[in-house]
């Protein structure tokens, strides 16, 4: 039985009417939006950006807490608010098919997507922003449903998601409050769906330094009471969305910060959730230029995981880690990466607000089960003869957990995306994305996902 599309689920025009001009949409912690374009200083002289072994949904922490550079965090504080309101509409259709180990399928075809804006600064001090999301069903058969493009049962949904204020206490440091995005480790948009997540937090940010040859500070701390994940139209407790039973209500107080100069970097970010989880995350990077056109990368992170207080998330103690190592070499368009991860404790690893960070963490599985190793290969492309046309396949080995009914699990995945940077198609991604899951189970199962996107985002008016 299929669900065909359906009006009055898109609440965005309604929405951004009743608030005025005085909507907005980026910033430090910048929710709906692609993450920044690229610098000139980054681009390839052919146009093309250069290739990233991050998994999407993922967030690095020296992406954190803030604008692309110190520059840009400045020339954004400097505008005039209602000349400066910047529009961010984005439009999507997402395919997902998914067949399990189980022999079930997933089945889904959902399209919508978001429109928000962002003011400038009113007396160079006060931003106001507000973004609504809203996913409409295609097709949704109801004996295949779980793709997470729409609501339980396959239903469409409308929801403002944003809405905030934004007040610059000075050219370095940000006080955000209201109902927003944000991008760190563990807490952050997992922005691989229709929608992404956002939280209703209060957050201060902080970037400085950055120029051109000066070592970089980026800080963020806040605390974050509720949050809408990717395929909802209802914000819930922290704890709920966690694991926690329904009723107890705990939010997150995050604190975290990173440091870059040159070609190093590191940081640190702690998460505290009283009676459900702490979480501890840090990680490093190095590279070296071999040549004009070629860099080797490497880097390393660690993540610790403990209950805290009653203990409400499990309803008893644990504490899991997992730590990880990876090199990059990269020639002109051409990345190849090679990771090593590792998992322990007493129970699996989480991401409970957000993607999962491991660097073996891929397209299916994160292989951050307890007692799980896991080896990755990756290999990605830039075509320098069609701007904006990229491709990467990937291979990861993951060895038997430590729970005597889990299975030792393998991934490759395949991802071809054309995201052209000038021209007739400026703005628009069409991204296509194939994964194989094997496990040793007696029967040797497989799982294949297929997903198919194509995101256009409109240009500024």
């Amino acid at each position: 039985m299929k669900k065909k599309l359906g009006g009055g689920t898109m609440v965005m025009g309604a929405a951004l009417a009743a608030l005025g001009l005085s909507m907005p949409m980026h910033a430090a912690a910048q929710v709906a939006s692609p993450p920044p374009a690229a610098t000139e200083e980054d681009e390839a002289t052919d146009g093309t950006k250069p290739q990233t072994s991050t998994e999407q949904g993922q967030t690095p922490i020296d992406e954190s807490f803030g604008a692309r550079t110190h520059a840009d965090w400045v020339r954004e504080t400097r505008r005039k608010a209602w000349e400066d309101t910047k529009w961010d509409i984005q439009l999507r259709s997402y395919t997902l098919i998914r067949d399990k180990f189980d022999g079930s399928e997933t089945e889904g075809w959902a399209v919508g997507g978001w429109a928000g804006a962002k003011t400038g600064y009113f007396r160079e001090r006060f931003a106001f922003g507000a973004t609504a999301y809203g996913s409409v069903p295609v097709s949704a058969p109801e004996d295949k449903d779980g793709t997470l493009l729409l609501k339980p049962g396959g239903d469409g949904y409308g929801v403002l998601g944003e809405l905030y204020v934004e007040a610059l206490l000075n050219d370095d440091i940000r006080l955000s409050v209201g109902r927003r995005g944000i991008d760190t480790p563990y807490i952050n948009r997992n922005d691989n769906r229709m929608t992404p997540n956002t939280f209703e937090q209060i957050t201060l940010q902080g970037l400085h330094g950055g120029g051109k040859g000066e070592a970089e500070w980026r800080w963020g701390g806040g605390f974050f009471n509720r949050i809408k994940e990717r395929n909802s139209d209802e914000f819930v407790s922290m704890a709920e969305d966690a694991g926690a039973l329904d009723g107890v209500e705990r939010g997150v107080y995050a604190l975290g910060g990173n440091y870059k100069k040159g070609n190093f970097s590191f940081g640190a970010i702690n998460y505290y959730s009283d009676d459900i989880i702490n979480i501890f995350y840090t990680e490093t990077k190095y590279a070296i230029p071999l040549s004009e056109a070629m860099r080797l990368s490497f880097a390393f992170q660690y993540t610790d995981q403990t209950s805290t207080g009653d203990e409400l998330l499990k309803g008893f103690a644990f504490d899991s880690r997992q730590w990880g190592a990876k090199s990059e070499l990269g020639y002109k368009g051409l990345l190849l990466t090679a990771a090593y991860t590792s998992a322990g404790g007493n129970a699996n690893m989480q991401g409970p607000w957000s993607g999962y960070p491991g660097y073996t963490s891929v397209q299916v599985e994160d292989f951050n089960r307890d007692g799980e190793d896991a080896w990755l290969l990756r290999a990605g492309y830039n075509f320098a003869s069609v701007p904006g046309l990229s491709m990467y396949g990937l291979y990861v080995d993951g060895s038997k957990p430590d729970a005597a009914s889990e299975y030792a699990k393998s991934e490759y995945d395949l991802n071809l995306q054309w995201a052209p940077p000038e021209g007739t198609f400026k703005g628009l991604q069409v991204r296509l994305r194939y994964g194989e899951v094997s496990q040793d189970d007696p029967a040797n199962s497989k799982l294949d996902d297929l997903r198919i996107m194509v995101y256009y985002v409109l240009p500024q008016f």
